[in-house]
């Protein structure tokens, strides 16, 4: 009750505060709202005042200049942007004519003194664009190009290649013309000393040089330094030589139709049905949903397990639809190369491209297009570097578990590694195939059947397109080195072993394990203390 008659004496003045903060605000508003005048302190019209209306009428007026002058204002920096624009035009049309485009050079033989003059020109201009006469800033060391070193007879090098050389005699008959010819035309210069006389002067040999270095930019030319012994101790004889690049040549321009072009996966295999189910799971993704334009050819060895693979092999083409497969059974012992060459003279369609694949490899449908792509009958076949998985109990075994496998085929040097050791993964016509004579099928077991099919195609006048893809992976899998392999054999599957299992860091984790947890366990204590 008391309640009650509080808030009924308190209501008239709650009606009150409102009334006055309504007020308040609608003053706030008019002050606020009013437009300014030239002293930026008009004041509040009264209402029905006869000076509101001329008021606005003066403040509108005012606003209709200022947007007027602000519309002069933009034109006026158009038309100088346009004038900009014209002069910058001229400026590059008189670029281009002093420095045409590079394959301008090469294209144009209408004149060929020009022609001439422009290329020299150009490969002057790669001497001034490279690292030679000066240093350039770089955002970080891995921007740094770095030198590799060389003697007579051996190169000392960062990127040591399949032979995984420090330091080798250059195998490669490219990069040892080439260090040879950079040498001779050293001798070459020492041996005529510029100036005019007669005076006697050495005469520089080979046998003189002592050691070079060199480094190639991609897209300028390599620097080579070389030196020789002086005229005595304690002297020596420099020289520096480039060799620009010239500038590209459009080679050809065509279009590639491989809309009909089939590819016959040929698979060796015996037992591994749990593998095979695995491919299957990949081939029916990547090559019957993805692609379509797809064969799939299993050579089974034996009998163990043959029934649980084929019934794989039904399921999936009454799942997918898909009816091109075809099985074929030998009752002999197993071998990678009589499979996959049994396989590939099975084949008595129109000539197909022949992938050479294995149970134990995942492919993309991007994959699929880079095998047509890099392979033409009579003229290119295809050997691609796959990545090669680590083990993955390795890499993920502080992760609490092992992520999905699409997860794990990522490319990074803590999860695999380029298999740049194996040719057994290759793309080539069927037609290539016969004709280079197929597979040695004197090889047993695994290894060496594709080093030697890889050879004849280097062999032949046929080209070779050899790089690492991203759509190819080698799955892990724990590997078995049978005594029955020959020594040779046993070496090479023990080597690729070793290298399957983890990185060089990751393998030294697991070699200092009981160090590191020492390490881990004296911090403890220390940390209690």
């Amino acid at each position: 009750m008391m309640l009650r008659r509080g808030f009924i004496l308190f209501l008239p003045r709650l009606v009150g505060l409102l009334v006055v903060a309504c007020c308040s605000m609608s003053i706030f508003y008019m002050l606020a709202c009013t437009p300014k005048g030239d002293n930026q302190h008009l004041a509040l019209p009264r209402v029905h005042s006869p000076t509101v209306k001329e008021g606005y009428d003066a403040i509108l007026q005012e606003r209709e200049e200022q947007h007027h002058n602000y519309i002069i204002s933009l034109k006026k920096q158009i038309a100088d942007l346009k004038a900009e624009l014209q002069s910058r035009t001229e400026q590059l049309k008189k670029m281009q004519n002093q420095h045409p485009d590079p394959l301008d050079i090469w294209l144009d033989h209408s004149n060929s003194e020009k022609a001439q003059a422009n290329l020299l020109a150009f490969l002057r201009s790669q001497v001034d664009k490279a690292e030679v006469h000066s240093g350039v800033k770089l955002s970080t060391e891995y921007a740094a190009v770095p030198f590799e070193s060389f003697t007579l007879q051996k190169v000392y090098q960062l990127e040591t290649g399949l032979t995984r050389h420090p330091e080798e005699k250059p195998v490669r008959k490219d990069k040892r013309d080439e260090l040879m010819e950079v040498i001779e035309l050293a001798v070459g210069s020492l041996n005529k000393p510029e100036g005019v006389g007669n005076a006697k002067h050495r005469v520089y040999t080979a046998s003189d040089f002592i050691e070079g270095i060199y480094r190639t930019e991609k897209n300028k030319g390599t620097l080579y330094e070389l030196t020789f012994k002086g005229d005595a101790k304690h002297q020596f004889k420099k020289i520096v030589l480039f060799r620009p690049f010239g500038p590209v040549m459009k080679v050809k321009n065509e279009n590639v139709n491989m809309a009909d072009t089939l590819i016959n996966v040929i698979v060796p295999l015996a037992k591994r049905a749990s593998k095979f189910r695995q491919f299957m799971q990949n081939f029916r993704e990547m090559g019957i949903q993805q692609d379509g334009r797809i064969h799939l050819t299993v050579v089974y060895f034996g009998k163990e397990q043959m029934n649980e693979v084929k019934s794989i092999l039904e399921n999936t083409s009454k799942s997918a639809n898909f009816k091109n497969f075809t099985f074929i059974q030998l009752n002999e012992e197993f071998s990678r190369g009589k499979g996959l060459d049994v396989g590939a003279r099975f084949w008595k369609g129109n000539n197909v491209v022949l992938f050479f694949c294995d149970v134990d490899i995942y492919f993309t449908a991007e994959f699929l297009n880079s095998c047509r792509l890099n392979t033409q009958p009579g003229k290119k076949v295809f050997y691609p570097v796959l990545f090669s998985q680590y083990n993955p109990s390795i890499i993920y075994g502080n992760h609490g578990s092992i992520p999905s496998l699409e997860q794990q085929l990522i490319i990074k040097k803590e999860t695999g590694f380029w298999r740049d050791f194996g040719f057994g993964m290759t793309c080539q016509y069927r037609s290539d195939f016969i004709n280079i004579g197929g597979f040695d099928l004197d090889i047993k077991g695994w290894g060496g059947e594709d080093v030697h099919l890889y050879r004849k195609y280097l062999h032949s006048n046929l080209i070779v397109i050899r790089t690492p893809v991203r759509g190819l992976f080698h799955l892990w899998h724990e590997k078995q080195c049978l005594d029955e392999l020959t020594p040779e054999q046993y070496k090479m599957c023990m080597q690729s072993k070793a290298m399957n299992e983890a990185s060089h860091g990751q393998l030294g984790m697991l070699v200092f394990k009981q160090e590191i947890e020492t390490h881990l366990h004296r911090q403890k204590l220390n940390s209690k203390k």
